[in-house]
């Protein structure tokens, strides 16, 4: 048995799932005429609140397309230093949108009104890029999947609608944050001009992403996925699984949550490790002594067929999913006490 933790991506599809996606009725989704791709996107709208959503291959995909579409060449994004869409989508906010970074430290990757509203470039300077997106990252990949105070959001809400500057949220997993709070995902719709949603990590699909927003906003979007290649045709057989994520694996994730904390007990047990980052959600992420290499010792998990990454120089992520069970746990206890 090998138990992979590299990701939440790493998931099959189940087999109510595979029915789902084979019996789905499909069309030509550049066409516009894909019935399941369609039912996807009004579903993911009404569930936000939103006017409208687009369904892309990826995460990235859909981030990029935001950032696209509220930035003009020139500009810069404010986000931390840790977001996603700096560190893991290959520059495309210089790539795509000819746009600069502004990059702030905040806590674990969590962003203040305060901190923000520091950052925002001054319109009256030429010397400056002007500040045309702050985007926001929930749950936090790099932070240890720790997530935002509701209150928090609502401040950088006023301060975006005060300044006139879109607010971006990459929510690749906003339903583990979801499933903490308990705010629903209407709650969010209303707070951001653009949500990114993420269908194949906690959700458990083999693929795909939403972007969400306003009917105008959605339009541009789909124009600049068709430049970058990002048309499909009979997408509705994946557009289907994340239909089913939807109604059936939402509700599930809080249990993700508790094996990873148990993960976390586990690992406080082994005297090599130093520290555990505080555990929110599904990801856990430990660090080792300055003389271990997070390469090195992930290369002695996989000899007992354990899969982590590496995280930094000396950090290690694990990360829980629909297909990590109780007796994935068990043996994975088991297994650490080798390491």
């Amino acid at each position: 048995m090998v138990i992979d933790l590299r990701s939440d991506t790493v998931t099959r599809p189940t087999p109510a799932m595979q029915e789902a996606m084979w019996s789905a009725p499909v069309g030509d989704d550049v066409f516009g005429d894909d019935p399941s791709v369609l039912a996807l996107e009004e579903k993911a709208a009404q569930l936000f609140g939103t006017e409208a959503a687009l369904f892309c291959a990826s995460g990235t995909m859909t981030n990029q397309l935001a950032i696209r579409v509220h930035t003009q060449p020139g500009s810069d994004v404010i986000c931390d230093k840790l977001s996603h869409i700096y560190l893991y989508e290959g520059g495309g906010i210089m790539l795509n949108s000819l746009s600069s970074v502004k990059l702030l430290d905040g806590d674990r990757g969590r962003l203040t009104a305060e901190q923000i509203a520091e950052a925002i470039s001054p319109e009256n300077d030429i010397h400056s890029t002007l500040t045309r997106l702050v985007s926001l990252e929930n749950t936090m990949n790099k932070g240890g999947g720790c997530y935002y105070d509701f209150d928090e959001l609502l401040d950088i809400r006023a301060l975006c609608t005060e300044r006139n500057i879109p607010l971006h949220l990459d929510g690749a997993r906003l339903f583990n944050a979801l499933a903490e709070t308990g705010e629903t995902p209407a709650q969010h719709g209303q707070l951001f001009d653009s949500l990114s949603i993420c269908l194949s990590k906690g959700l458990g699909c083999p693929v795909g992403s939403l972007l969400l927003g306003t009917t105008d906003f959605i339009a541009k979007a789909r124009r600049f996925r068709k430049s970058m290649g990002g048309g499909w045709r009979q997408a509705g057989f994946l557009a289907a699984a994340g239909s089913y994520a939807l109604d059936h694996h939402v509700f599930r994730l809080k249990e993700d949550h508790q094996r990873a904390k148990t993960i976390g007990s586990i690992l406080r047990e082994i005297p090599e490790i130093e520290y555990i980052y505080p555990i929110d959600t599904n990801i856990v992420i430990f660090q080792l002594p300055v003389d271990q290499l997070a390469t090195s010792y992930v290369r002695k998990l996989d000899m007992l067929r354990i899969k982590a990454v590496p995280f930094g120089k000396h950090l290690v992520r694990m990360v829980t999913h629909l297909d990590f069970t109780d007796d994935h746990l068990t043996e994975l206890q088991a297994r650490l006490r080798k390491v």
